[in-house]
């Protein structure tokens, strides 16, 4: 018997909508890495992006366990020298709450071009809103 490889162009992609509200902050993460790495689909191949798309709705309303919101720390570097700039949890929460989500999925992926394309495929928003009606995203419960 042979080993089954899936080709790129047979991988059906799904989108799946994911509500943030009140989930803990490295569970939903995880959850998320897994969908966008394709783990849970009986195709999975380490060397192919065979994820789905997930949109992440009300990013202002995660939640972190214990005192991280005063002691998690953000790093940012400009480029230029002097150009550290560090924002606590707290902070960033008010000004980008998408960012917080972004860099806990992004550190779960592989940090390759393959993590990349697999990172493009996650869509977080402030808020209910979101463009993506058109694909039909499925709501998916924070228990599955």
């Amino acid at each position: 018997m042979k080993t089954y490889i899936p080709k790129i162009e047979e991988v059906k992609r799904k989108w799946y909508l994911i509500d943030a509200e009140g989930q803990i902050l490295g569970r939903l993460a995880v959850k998320i890495a897994k969908i966008l790495a394709g783990k849970e689909k009986p195709i999975y191949t380490p060397h192919l992006d065979v994820g789905d798309f997930v949109i992440v709705i009300n990013a202002e309303k995660i939640k972190v366990t214990g005192n991280k919101e005063q002691k998690k720390i953000y790093y940012h570097h400009s480029g230029y020298p002097g150009g550290l700039r560090k924002k606590t949890y707290e902070e960033l929460l008010k000004e980008k709450p998408q960012l917080i989500i972004k860099e806990a999925v992004k550190g779960m992926l592989p940090k390759n071009k393959l993590g990349s394309r697999m990172f493009k495929k996650l869509k977080v928003y402030k808020g209910i809103e979101h463009p993506h009606q058109a694909q039909k995203p499925v709501p998916l419960n924070s228990e599955e």
